[in-house]
């Protein structure tokens, strides 16, 4: 009896030893962070800030996920990248999911990052070009393939025809201010975070010093005072239609928007660390450049009423109408964005006491240097 009864305890041991080893592989199966790719828009600079800094400062890996950002380019298709499956996030501007959604390929918008358009159109301060309005007669520079519609809904909005020559001479604008800078154009199109600052970087070869804003003319396209106010949706969060039905996908999608956004809280709050952390990840433009554009994207996010990424319906309702008008699209898209997932992520936040709005930011001032240093 006693021999069994010691036999019964090593067994029981046996079992536990067994039991716990199965319970740690268990729960270290259930921690393995989920990996998910985020195809980025263009090159690492400060537009991307708020997910370089939701990996560097943990908050992917806090929220269970393995967060692979992959960097865009010239030669790369956001929508491309996701509907091939290398990606199940990408990042572009509104018009263009929406143009591949109306082709057939069902991709769908989960968050809306930027809340106001960064889009502008920049003349001299001595051509006496303040409006949209005044282009009539003017050579106005615009960038090709699918980035004309804002520009050309301004224009037709104050009775000018961009596609009569007779009304404005349309050019294709190059991605540098060169035409610009060397007055071949009258009025060239700028973002606020880019392009706008090139020309702040550049010298004046008539004083020797940097060109001030005070030499320009920024006509936005999201002021309508200046006669604009035809704005589209920038930067979004995208997914395939099939993958985000997977309610498992949803669960990994609310995580990935909460962690992304808790990095953009973050890179309001400290601008100059988000900046460092772009600097690590690819120093594809320099610091002083990347200062510049870290603030004009803040101010293209905060404050945002809805909280940060819910979608806008007014917006986006215009930003479609634009594209319809302009023939981006052919007709009107019906399931291209769905708000519950950011909702859900914003919710958690506050909950977390987190301020989701930024109501109090204001835009810094940020001096520039020549080329950008």
């Amino acid at each position: 009896m006693k021999h069994r009864w010691v036999v019964g305890i090593a067994v029981l041991a046996c079992l536990v030893v067994a039991g716990g080893a199965a319970a740690r592989t268990q729960l270290a199966t259930s921690t393995k962070a989920t990996k998910v790719t985020l195809q980025l828009k263009w090159v690492t600079q400060a537009q991307f800030a708020g997910y370089y800094a939701a990996k560097a400062k943990g908050y992917y890996s806090q929220a269970g996920l393995d967060v692979n950002l992959k960097v865009g380019g010239p030669t790369i298709t956001p929508e491309q990248v996701v509907l091939g499956k290398q990606a199940e996030f990408g990042i572009d501007w509104t018009p263009s999911m929406l143009s591949f959604r109306d082709s057939g390929k069902k991709i769908m918008s989960i968050a809306q990052v930027f809340s106001r358009s960064g889009m502008t159109e920049l003349t001299w301060k001595d051509s006496g070009i303040t409006t949209i309005g005044k282009m009539r007669g003017k050579k106005v520079g615009v960038w090709c393939c699918g980035n004309e519609p804002e520009l050309y809904a301004a224009l037709t909005k104050n009775g000018i025809d961009p596609k009569n020559k007779n009304d404005v001479t349309i050019i294709n604008q190059p991605f540098n201010m060169d035409l610009f800078l060397s007055r071949e154009v009258d009025a060239a199109a700028a973002m606020t975070y880019n392009e706008l600052a090139q020309v702040l970087e550049t010298k004046n070869p008539k004083t020797g010093k940097l060109y001030k804003l005070s030499d320009l003319n920024v006509i936005s396209m999201e002021n309508s005072a200046k006669g604009a106010g035809t704005s589209m949706l920038e930067d979004e969060i995208f997914v395939r239609d099939d993958w985000i039905k997977d309610k498992k996908n949803q669960a990994i999608a609310r995580k990935f928007l909460a962690a992304s956004f808790k990095g953009w809280i973050y890179c309001r709050d400290h601008a100059s660390d988000c900046v460092k952390i772009v600097l690590k990840n690819g120093p594809a433009l320099p610091g002083g450049h990347q200062k510049w554009q870290m603030n004009e994207i803040n101010a293209l996010i905060w404050p945002n009423k809805l909280g940060i990424g819910v979608m806008d319906p007014k917006a986006f309702n215009r930003t479609a109408r634009i594209a319809k008008q302009f023939k981006v699209i052919n007709k009107a898209p019906s399931g291209a964005y769905r708000s519950d997932l950011a909702k859900a992520a914003v919710a958690q936040l506050k909950a977390q006491g987190a301020d989701v709005y930024g109501k109090k930011w204001k835009k810094a001032r940020v001096t520039l240097n020549e080329g950008g240093k």
